[in-house]
Parts: C-alpha cells; sequence; structure tokens
C-alpha cells in the first residue's frame, strides 16, 4: 500500500447503538496510522465511563483514551477527552471536565440545564489543541447516533464530525442481531449534511466465513448508499483493556482446583476494574469476580476494587452478606487486599462530612484494618512511582480518589517518589492501597503469589508493556486484513 504524503482531515468511528465495538476498532486505527509513519491521537468528546486514568499533568480522562493514546505511542492528556461522566448512583454522575471534577448532577439537569453550546465550545478548544499537535485525530462517537431526543444536546457525535469534517465510518454489531435494519435506520435518521459524513459501513463481530455475507453486503449498499469497507471476525484471542463493565458478567463464578483462586469482590459502583488484567492473565492463577458470599468460600485471596460510592457499596457489601463473608475470609488467616475505595471500606469508618456522596455522613468499615477515612471535596489525580514495602524495584501507578484514611501508627505499603506513606500494611496477607494499577508491577504480583500460592508460583515474570504492544499489533494486522485501508486512506485526503 502506498501511503499518503499528508491527511488532511480526521476520521472519525460512531456507532448504531452502544456496545458495538467503537473503542476497539478507534484502538486499532490508532495503532495503524502509528506504524505507518503517521502522528495519531485519539480523542473522545464526552464518555461515560467508571474507568478512568490519570495523566502526566495530575489529570482525569476516560481509560480508554488512555489505552488508545499507548496505542498510537504517545502520552495520553485532558485534551484528548474534555468530558468525562462518573456515575455515582442511578441518577447522578460527577462532571470531569478538562480533567477536573466540576460538581455532580443529575442526568436531567446535566441534559437540559447545562449550557450545551459552552459545553461544546469547550470540546473544540480541546480538539484544536490536539490538532494542532497531531494528525489524523482519532474521533470516537458514544453510543448511538439516531437519538433523536438527544440530537440537539450532542456534544460528541455527529455535531462532532460536522465540526470537524472528519471521514466518518459506521460500526454495526452483527453479533447482536437486526443489523439491516440497524444500520438502515441509523443512516435513514440523520439529516443530510451528516450523512454526507458517513464514508463506510464497518460490520463487526462477524462468525464464519465472510463470503456467506457477500449477498448481504450488496443488500447494505444496495439500500443505503454507502459501501460496506469492512468485515471483522470475531475474535477471542487479542486481548486489549476493555472500557465497559459488562465483560464483568462474563468472568463471574467460582474457584478453580490447583490455582491460586483470586475473587474481586464485584460491587455495583466498582470503578478501575482494569486494575486485575495483568493479575488475570498470570499464569498459575484463576481470577473471577464474586457477587454472592459463596463465592469467597474457595477463594485464596479477596480483592476489594475501586468504588465511586464507597459509602454505598459498604451497605451494598452489608446487604448481600459479602462483609460478613469477606471478615470470615480474613480471620481464618486468608489474604485480604483493598484498592482506593476498597481500602477505605477495609477500614473503621468512612466520613462523608461534606455529602460528596450523598446524605450519609457516617458508616462503619469492615474493621480489618485499624485506619478511618473522610471524604474530601479535593481530588487527588496524579501518576506516581512508588516502592512496594520498601523494596528496590521502581513500581508505577496512579491516584484517583477524594478522601483522606489516617491512622496513629502502623507501617505504610508503599513510599511513592514524592515520599509520600501511601496505604497501610498489617501483614503479608492484610494491606491496602489508593495506587491503582499496583498489580500492573511484577514485584507486587510475586509478594502475593508467594504469600498465598505454591513454590511453583513463586517468580512467574511477565512483562506486560510488551505484551500489550503485541496485543496492539494484532489488533492492527486483522483489521488491516478485513478493512479496505486503501479506501480509507482516501477519504482522509478529500
Amino acid at each position: 500500500m502506498s501511503k499518503p504524503a499528508h491527511i488532511k482531515r480526521p476520521i472519525m468511528f460512531v456507532g448504531t447503538g452502544s456496545d458495538v465495538g467503537k473503542s476497539i476498532i478507534n484502538t486499532a486505527f490508532c495503532r495503524i496510522f502509528k506504524q505507518d509513519d503517521h502522528h495519531p491521537a485519539p480523542f473522545k468528546a464526552q464518555n461515560m465511563s467508571l474507568n478512568s486514568y490519570a495523566t502526566h499533568e495530575g489529570l482525569e480522562i476516560g481509560r480508554a483514551q488512555a489505552v488508545q493514546a499507548e496505542a498510537c505511542g504517545v502520552s495520553c492528556r485532558s485534551d484528548m477527552n474534555p468530558v468525562l461522566l462518573k456515575p455515582s448512583n442511578n441518577l447522578e454522575s460527577q462532571i470531569v471536565l478538562n480533567g477536573k471534577p466540576i460538581g455532580s448532577r443529575s442526568a436531567s439537569d446535566y441534559f437540559s440545564s447545562t449550557d450545551r453550546y459552552r459545553l461544546f465550545d469547550k470540546v473544540m478548544q480541546s480538539y484544536k489543541r490536539l490538532e494542532n499537535d497531531y494528525a489524523p485525530i482519532v474521533i470516537e462517537g458514544a453510543g448511538s447516533i439516531s437519538e433523536l431526543n438527544l440530537r440537539d444536546k450532542d456534544i460528541t457525535n455527529m455535531h462532532v464530525a460536522v465540526a470537524t469534517k472528519a471521514a466518518t465510518y459506521l460500526i454495526a454489531d452483527i453479533d447482536k442481531g437486526g443489523i439491516f435494519a440497524n444500520i438502515y435506520g441509523t443512516l435513514e435518521l440523520l439529516p443530510l449534511e451528516e450523512r454526507r459524513l458517513i464514508k463506510g459501513i464497518i460490520i463487526n463481530k462477524f462468525r464464519g466465513d465472510p463470503g456467506l455475507f457477500e449477498t448481504g453486503k450488496q443488500k447494505l449498499e444496495n439500500l443505503t448508499g454507502v459501501p460496506v469497507v469492512g468485515i471483522l471476525p470475531y475474535f477471542n484471542d487479542i486481548h486489549i483493556e476493555e472500557e465497559d463493565s459488562v465483560v464483568l458478567e462474563n468472568k463471574k463464578g467460582a474457584s478453580s482446583a490447583g490455582k491460586v483462586n483470586i475473587a474481586i469482590v464485584l460491587l455495583r459502583h466498582m470503578s478501575n476494574f482494569t486494575d486485575f488484567d495483568v493479575l488475570e492473565r498470570t499464569p498459575g492463577v484463576h481470577l473471577y469476580y464474586a457477587a454472592y458470599p459463596d463465592d469467597l468460600d474457595n477463594a485464596d485471596i479477596v480483592i476489594i476494587p475501586g468504588s465511586k460510592n464507597t459509602i454505598s457499596d459498604m451497605f451494598y457489601l452489608r446487604k448481600r452478606g459479602l462483609a460478613k463473608s469477606i471478615k470470615k475470609h480474613h480471620e481464618a488467616g486468608k489474604a485480604v487486599y483493598g484498592i482506593c475505595g476498597g481500602y477505605q471500606m477495609m477500614g473503621k469508618s468512612i466520613a462523608d462530612p461534606y455529602h460528596v456522596e450523598g446524605d450519609i455522613a457516617f458508616i462503619p468499615g469492615l474493621g480489618i484494618l485499624p485506619v478511618e477515612t473522610t471524604l474530601s471535596q479535593e481530588k487527588t489525580t496524579e501518576q506516581c512511582t512508588f516502592s512496594f514495602l520498601g523494596g528496590s524495584m521502581e513500581c508505577k501507578g496512579y491516584e484517583i480518589h477524594m478522601g483522606e484514611t489516617n491512622h496513629q501508627n502502623g507501617e505504610p505499603l508503599c513510599i511513592t517518589d514524592k515520599n509520600h506513606n501511601d496505604g497501610y500494611f498489617l501483614n503479608y496477607k492484610t494491606w491496602g492501597t489508593y495506587i491503582h494499577g499496583i498489580f500492573d508491577n511484577q514485584e507486587v504480583i510475586n509478594h502475593i503469589l508467594r504469600e498465598n500460592g505454591t513454590s511453583g508460583l513463586q517468580s512467574t515474570s511477565f512483562d506486560y508493556a510488551a505484551y500489550k504492544e503485541e496485543q496492539y499489533d494484532k489488533l492492527a494486522a486483522l483489521v488491516r486484513e478485513h478493512t479496505d485501508i486503501n479506501y480509507i486512506y482516501q477519504t482522509l485526503m478529500e
């Protein structure tokens, strides 16, 4: 393939609905453009996710854009996701603008009372800053582009496409069924100005021989007048960090004989579930998500993850009977570790004097660690390097939390590069930390396997950074093989 000398416009991937594969395809093209010696960067105007990441600026963005930036080979920055909505309950979300929280709003307030023109201006200012430094910008939409009730409030789908004149590609998930109605209906509902920007259709998650869909492809092109430029096969052998916690439904389960069984407590407001990706891929480990008390019975290690609403999830643990099971697990001398909100829950109490999370000002914790947490109005958002339990290896992670956890005595789990004590170490099987990504570090994994595993698992080695690079390349190769890359490049030159 001959590469163009200069790309004139951005590319955008939009969907017939949610969970059709926009994020993963965006990631693929981020890597493809990098491989082809361009200088791409991702952009998603507005994201709704509890999976977030701290940039080197100390700002917060959706984890998916951090992953896409990594596929581009560039550092992530807040301009890549200027608006992030983090649901704290069924009705309300924290709004993060340009990497900093600006308050919490209900969905009705956010969509009906927010000055959408001003917010869109902020979004486009971020885009223009990126455009000065990168090309092409690889833009991701959100949900469906044909939600008529939200059209005048849209700041992330076709309004972005129109403002940037992006070559736009519609993605549909054939595995969900109804693909002809989904694609045809989606395009028919678009105004002419927006429909003209749709340069192609990508069919995602096709099972079987794509040649069998040739008639379907022709019918779609005849119906819509838009070419089908890709039919991507369903795959389960390429592993890219997921954005949507719906994937956890397939990871519920029980223990497995002959392995170190790690149970992640499945919280209602769980955040940053990607904290456990490396553990899940570590040889000799069986990782699963525990939704019921009995799920913890045969676990070697229980991990309480982060939470966007720690107090609500503390109530949930008690109501569900999980709190009793976690304490029973600890009292039996088995390992319990807590990350961020999970660390807070392991303590004696959680206070919320400013009502950051809701109306409840105080709740007792699990009482496993002798610490007390007070939620604050200021959010800590930063990347960090740290030593783990006084070790000599430099580890990496990041913090995103609203709250301070205090204890009078005790040993910190980690010491950061800013000489800050993090977490609480009670013993080798009981500790908590505020550091997300702590299990991305081999020293930490080796520690917990040594304390809870067998001799054969004491010196495991897994280069996660190299593994991720390999996965990005595999994803790019698959997408190249099954899409008309030459045509896509041509649309970026128009």
